[in-house]
């Protein structure tokens, strides 16, 4: 599947610090890659059918910065992302507004590139769709199968998710709230037939009307979690990085994926870190194209709102933390990106390595960006009264384009 344009990204002029990310599963700081000088990144993508709210938005610019600090750490980063372009979610809205499901899959990835490329974010190396996939997932099942985790449930195929010793490792949750979860998340735990209620689907029998594909296991299409299991298995092997993706992800998907890997591979973990940004809420709750209380990065940039502005509103927020989308966000970053636009356009000849050594630092502490945006801010402040600058413009603005992503 075709990616999106890749933004400039100036050489860093100082060598920054192998960045330390925060582990779900550990609940520790990790510093990766650890001797090894190429870091692999997989960040579960979209299900296209609406366009990117800014709690997509969110995410997609935290694991950026990642990807540009390892950059700027003399790292290669190998990073790939997949988009879920058949799943029920997608062929219900297709269904509801009487659009082919693929033509608007198509529309809504067109899109997503779109705002990808306005907020500069890396495109991944390998960008993967679900459908042409397929093939890999058939293969995964197969292994699955003959390493006796499958079973079927009238014409589908489940994974016996309790017979990997690591399953609920990711998450550290009970049962109990697993299932509470599941349910909430796409799960079936109900579903009479299974052998236990966390048990998930692995291959769907075709259904009437919906998609398919032919298999070993009967026409069908893949389960969720399968999919990023074996799209992250073929491009990235096993021990990989970093998995990325929003807390919402952490369970059942995050979960899932990894036991249906950690299956096959039970000497070699799935991923070593899993990442997660918060969610952005609106009116108070979890902004979700289910709910429908959504702040489209596609809309605010047909208000005319700069690309700049949504990408600066974004980093104003630590990447984990749950926060609420406000207007006065947009104003706020309007206002930051005024200061540091004057303040390049002022006259500085000083040395940039004090600014340039505290935002990397501040983005190697678990992708700090305010902290990184506050020293910005103080050098901005400086130049613009006259004072005794820190630094030289040019200086903070290769700064500001390769670790915050910002062209100014």
């Amino acid at each position: 599947m075709q990616s999106w344009k890749e933004p400039k990204l100036p050489r860093s002029t100082v060598l920054a610090p192998v960045p330390r990310i925060h582990d779900t599963a550990s609940h520790s700081m990790l510093a990766l890659p650890g001797t090894d000088a190429r870091a692999r990144m997989y960040v579960c993508g979209i299900t296209p059918y609406d366009a990117t709210h800014m709690g997509h938005a969110a995410t997609y610019v935290a694991f950026d910065l990642l990807n540009r600090a390892w950059r700027n750490a003399g790292i290669a980063v190998d990073f790939v992302q997949n988009v879920t372009d058949v799943d029920d979610p997608l062929l219900e809205r297709a269904q509801a507004t009487g659009v082919d499901w693929t033509s608007l899959a198509e529309s809504e990835i067109a899109l997503f590139r779109e705002d990808m490329e306005a907020l500069e974010v890396i495109p991944p190396r390998d960008y993967i769709g679900a459908v042409e996939s397929i093939p890999l997932v058939i293969e995964m099942i197969q292994e699955l199968q003959d390493a006796g985790m499958v079973y079927r449930v009238d014409r589908d195929l489940y994974f016996r998710s309790h017979s990997v010793a690591s399953f609920g490792a990711v998450s550290g949750f009970e049962d109990e709230q697993m299932r509470s979860l599941f349910a909430e998340r796409g799960g079936d735990p109900e579903r009479p037939g299974k052998e236990d209620a966390l048990d998930c689907l692995l291959w769907q029998a075709e259904r009437p009307g919906e998609p398919a594909w032919e298999s070993p296991f009967g026409s069908g299409r893949p389960g969720w979690h399968v999919e990023c299991s074996a799209i992250a298995r073929h491009y990235l092997g096993t021990a990989f990085e970093v998995q990325g993706g929003g807390s919402d992800l952490v369970f059942p998907h995050h979960e899932m994926s990894a036991a249906q890997a950690n299956a096959l591979s039970p000497t070699s973990p799935f991923a070593l870190c899993f990442a997660h940004a918060g969610m952005v809420g609106l009116d108070g709750e979890k902004m979700s194209k289910s709910k429908g209380n959504l702040v489209l990065v596609s809309q605010l940039r047909a208000q005319g709102v700069d690309p700049r502005v949504i990408r600066l509103a974004l980093l104003n927020h630590h990447y984990r933390s749950d926060w609420e989308w406000l207007d006065s966000d947009a104003s706020q970053a309007h206002e930051r990106l005024r200061s540091w636009q004057a303040a390049i356009n002022a006259t500085s000849t000083a040395d940039a390595g004090p600014v340039v050594v505290e935002v990397q630092r501040a983005l190697a502490e678990d992708l700090d960006a305010p902290r990184a945006l506050r020293a910005v801010d103080q050098w901005a402040l400086s130049t613009i009264q006259g004072g005794h600058s820190q630094s030289g413009q040019e200086q903070i603005r290769d700064l500001v384009a390769s670790s915050l992503g910002l062209t100014l």
